[in-house]
């Protein structure tokens, strides 16, 4: 049986300047996938990739039986691939609600139930819910950011660094989140700058450097990994 996602040989340009290079990997339904790598690396830029942001000069991208790599970023999302963004990208004019219910432009019919999902993940936005999202503190945007992709009815979610600039405290719970969406049923892409948290959460993981994947394994065996303990979570050899 065929992966969720399958990434083939995909390549990513930036003008002349190669991005994304020989891309191949695969997220299989009901896992979180850690894609981790120093800045730079092109984890990014294969997410917009993935979303439909970028296109990609060359390979496959097959999402659910179907080639996504030239497909239009708003049919992707119909699809069922959805994307919480680096830096959470609310609409900071616009309701808690408002931005909510941006997140299910392409959906018809009531989406009482979908509210009430959000809202039972996240009390604090059902509190918060006729206020402006540019109001809200950081750990509440990106909850809110979460809530908006949520909206969509997604069967893949791409998490791009969810915790960046976050209060420890508000990671943990960040983090318990994306494990109960995984329980719901949604399967997970997540790149994450904190590889410890990524890999404890993840059932496998990639590692970029300079647009490839380089490593591959099981986020237990990436965990006890030496070369990934000292490049990314601030080991030396002893």
């Amino acid at each position: 049986m065929s992966a969720l996602l399958e990434v083939r040989n995909v390549e990513v340009r930036y003008g002349n300047v190669p991005a994304v290079r020989a891309l191949s990997l695969d997220v299989e339904e009901g896992e979180i996938v850690a894609l981790l790598g120093a800045n730079g690396a092109g984890k990014s830029t294969t997410l917009r990739m993935l979303s439909g942001l970028h296109r990609p000069s060359g390979g496959t991208v097959t999402f659910r039986g179907e080639r996504i790599e030239h497909m239009p970023a708003h049919k992707i999302v119909r699809l069922g691939l959805g994307h919480v963004p680096e830096g959470r990208r609310i609409f900071p004019t616009m309701t808690v609600v408002e931005n909510l219910e941006m997140g299910a432009f392409q959906r018809h019919g009531s989406l009482t139930a979908d509210f009430e999902h959000v809202f039972g993940l996240f009390p604090i936005l059902s509190e918060r819910r006729k206020q402006l999202g540019g109001t809200l503190s950081g750990g509440e945007q990106q909850m809110l950011a979460i809530g908006r992709a949520l909206m969509a009815e997604p069967t893949l979610l791409l998490f791009d660094e969810p915790s960046l600039g976050l209060a420890p405290l508000i990671v943990e719970q960040i983090f318990s989140i994306i494990s109960t969406i995984r329980d719901q049923g949604t399967t997970i892409l997540l790149v994450e700058q904190n590889a410890n948290q990524a890999l404890r959460l993840s059932d496998r993981g990639y590692v970029m450097e300079t647009g490839q994947i380089t490593i591959e394994d099981r986020a237990s065996a990436l965990l006890g990994d030496r070369r990934i303990r000292e490049a990314y979570l601030g080991e030396t050899a002893g």
